[in-house]
């Protein structure tokens, strides 16, 4: 193109710049959504540990608080929430806990050879960033692959009362 007898070789070169520009700026977004996902995932995580702890000390309180000779774990969550084996009602929990990863109250339990919920865990078959370095409360098997196989659990049953 010419523009007062000279040749303008300016607005290819601004466009093709323009062009580089937003796919820096697309790859840089990316870049970004793929950290903060991470991050949120990371999140979600200890959010878990701390709701899985929650329960796994609702339950160990449950069960030390047996009246009787025979400790029991309770039958539902809600057992949790008031108990009703004493004459005033006592709260091992406050709240049924939504699943951090899930984001549904609904937990897969584990439960005793009576019936009782021993252990809660979440029911998201997604595979988690932690894989090592759980605390006693987490009872993780080796090849976990999943947060279902993070079992939230009071761990010292047998040392504490029998």
């Amino acid at each position: 193109m010419f523009l007062n007898g000279r040749r303008t070789t300016e607005s290819g070169f601004t466009y093709i710049a323009l062009i580089f520009a937003i796919a820096l700026f697309g790859i840089g977004s990316a870049h970004f959504a793929v950290l903060y996902s991470e991050q949120q995932k990371r999140v979600r995580e200890e959010e878990l540990l701390r709701v899985g702890k929650e329960y796994a000390n609702a339950i160990r309180s449950y069960y030390l608080a047996s009246p009787g000779l025979q400790p029991e774990f309770p039958q539902q969550l809600s057992d949790l929430l008031t108990d009703h084996r004493f004459v005033g009602t006592r709260h091992h929990l406050r709240r049924i806990y939504i699943d951090p990863i899930t984001q549904n109250a609904e937990w897969g339990l584990v439960r005793d050879s009576r019936g009782g919920i021993q252990a809660v865990y979440s029911k998201s078959e997604s595979a988690p960033k932690k894989s090592a370095n759980f605390p006693a409360w987490v009872q993780v098997s080796t090849s976990a692959a999943t947060y279902s196989d993070w079992k939230f659990q009071y761990a010292q049953l047998k040392s504490r009362r029998q």
